[in-house]
Formats: C-alpha cells, structure tokens, sequence
C-alpha cells in the first residue's frame, strides 16, 4: 500500500523526497561510521589512524566484572519492564479502541504522553513521587519508571493493529459460548500478535538503552548499561565504552529488524 502511494507521486516530488531521507539517513548514521570503529583500536585513544587493530575492549567489556554487572542488570530490568508494558500497554490499547470508553481522547492523551514530557522533568518527578514509597534506589522503582516510558510504545502498535481487527469475531466467540478470556486468547491475540510482539521489541528497546530515568532512580546495586557508559564518559574515557556502545546497537538492530517483520507480516 505504501509503495503504490508513493508511486503515485510525481518524479519531481519523489526525487527531492528520497534525497532528503538519504540525507536524514546519513546523518544519523554518520556518527556511528566515525564512533564506532574505534572499540577496535589497540591503543587506548579515541584518534585516527589505527596503529593496530585488536578485540581488546570487547573482551575487557566481557570480562570486567563491572561492566558484566550493568549488562545483565540491563537485561533483566529491560525484560521485566517488557513484560509489564506489554500487558498493561495491550489492555490499555483494547479498552481505548472502544468508541464507548469515557474519556477516550483524554485517557489516550495522558497513555502516551511520556512521549512528550522532557525525561528529565518526568526523573525528577518520579524521585520525588518514589522517596516516601521506598522505591528510589530499587529494581522495582527502575522497572516501573521504565514502564512508564516503554507503555506508550506498546499502545501505539497494539491500537493500530485493532482498527483493523473484527470485533465481530469476538461477539461470535462468545455466541458459541466462549469467556471473554478465552475469546481472548483464542481469537483476538493470535490475529493482533504482530503489533503487540512489535510493541513488547519498541518497550525492551526504549528500556535497554535508557539513561535519564536511571540517574534519578537507580543505585549503585542497579547500574545498567547505559548508566556505565554515561559514569565512564566522566570518570575512565576508554573505547570499552565504544564496545559497549557497539553491542547495544547490534542488539537493538536485531530488535528493530523483529519489529519490522512483524509488522511487515501484520
């Protein structure tokens, strides 16, 4: 559908459309082209030329027990986080379908305005909602701040694929005697399982490569990933952050590449 839209658009059109993604393209990978290459560096220099190339930083970034520690704390918060959004983002998205809901607009305004909000003033916000709730310095507190902002993502996807689901196959499956759980299970996520698997990849996604919320609600004992490349930029300037840096991207490629197919195959 798409391809045809846009083959429908004029030569003088299309010409100056395609340059400025290629531009846009360009520019946003440019900085990787140039960072990136550097993890490879024997010497410990973020400069070029190389006077050797070694896997040095990638085994020092596997290896350091500190770095190892941020990396599986990433992991474990970025799945719990996905679990969760995943669930209440899908709910969410399934009620807000529903032309009947009371305050549609608004409650879809307030679902994905995490969105919108500075990350900063929603940190800042969060510390001081968490301080007499004990959840500052805790994986739980991380988790549902990273919920907060991984949610949104998953109702985008998940309400986009339900304006093209048949409520009617609902009302048929309870017709035939089926719980609206089991109607659930059976009929509606089988055929919405592309936007809600490419929301739950856009929510561990959002949550492994977060910074902001981490500075404000983690502790030393929940440092992830991103938090100890952000510590190392000030404190210790090596490339292991670079091989950090690269195996994010890799991941998070990986991800988006999911994500696309999934929702090539909606």
């Amino acid at each position: 559908m798409g391809r045809r839209v846009y083959s429908e658009f004029p030569t003088y059109i299309r010409i100056p459309l395609y340059a400025f993604v290629g531009i846009v393209l360009l520019l946003l990978m440019l900085p990787l082209a140039v960072a990136l290459p550097i993890s490879f560096n024997a010497d410990p220099w973020f400069t070029y030329p190389f006077r050797a190339l070694s896997l040095r930083w990638f085994a020092q970034l596997f290896s350091s027990p500190l770095w190892t520690g941020a990396m599986v704390n990433s992991l474990v918060i970025a799945s719990l986080t996905t679990v969760v959004a995943t669930t209440l983002g899908t709910l969410a998205a399934i009620g807000l379908v529903n032309p009947r809901f009371p305050f549609r607009a608004a409650v879809m305004a307030l679902a994905i305005s995490p969105l919108i909000i500075p990350v900063v003033v929603l940190g800042l916000g969060l510390f001081i909602f968490f301080s007499p709730l004990g959840l500052n310095y805790s994986y739980a507190g991380v988790v549902i701040a990273h919920t907060i902002l991984a949610s949104p993502f998953v109702v985008i996807t998940v309400t986009a694929t339900l304006t093209r689901f048949d409520f009617n196959l609902m009302r048929a499956a309870a017709g035939l005697g089926a719980g609206r759980v089991t109607a659930f299970r059976t009929v509606m996520l089988p055929i919405i399982a592309p936007g809600v698997a490419a929301g739950a990849v856009f929510a561990f996604a959002s949550s492994f490569d977060e910074v902001v919320m981490v500075l404000f609600i983690a502790g030393p004992q929940q440092r992830t990933l991103p938090k100890q490349m952000f510590t190392g930029l000030r404190e210790q300037l090596d490339p292991t952050i670079l091989a950090a840096a690269a195996v994010m991207i890799i991941l998070t490629s990986c991800l988006m590449a999911v994500a696309y197919n999934a929702n090539k195959n909606r």
